[in-house]
């Protein structure tokens, strides 16, 4: 006889697996979510799930782009070569023409939206 799993399980396993995926696999995963839910051809329940699915994807995609960062980061340190700051501390002075980190973290908002 099947038992579904308690909610707060359910919720684990899927971060697990999500956890186990490399970044390619992720972002195909996330294209496929995203074509299923424009499509219109899925339940309101169904959408939900996989709107909650999606934003797991795109936490699991930071955190590996986050990590990749670093070591280019540390790579360039130790290469010798490095003139500035690790990206994580770097902030562009007030008269440059790049965009903030607030203004990024904006534009990655507003794409996530687009995507659901």
């Amino acid at each position: 006889m099947y038992s579904a799993a308690p909610d707060g399980q359910a919720m684990a396993k899927k971060q697990n697996d999500v956890g186990k995926l490399t970044f390619e696999e992720a972002i195909r995963a996330l294209t496929d979510i995203v074509a299923r839910i424009e499509s219109g051809q899925t339940s309101l329940e169904d959408s939900l799930g996989q709107y909650e699915k999606g934003m797991a994807l795109i936490k699991h995609c930071r955190t590996i782009l986050q990590a990749a960062e670093k070591k280019i980061d540390r790579i360039t340190a130790e290469s010798g070569m490095d003139d500035s700051k690790p990206a994580d501390e770097e902030k562009p002075p007030s008269g440059d023409r790049r965009a903030s980190e607030t203004e990024l973290d904006e534009d990655q908002e507003d794409q996530e939206d687009a995507l659901f």
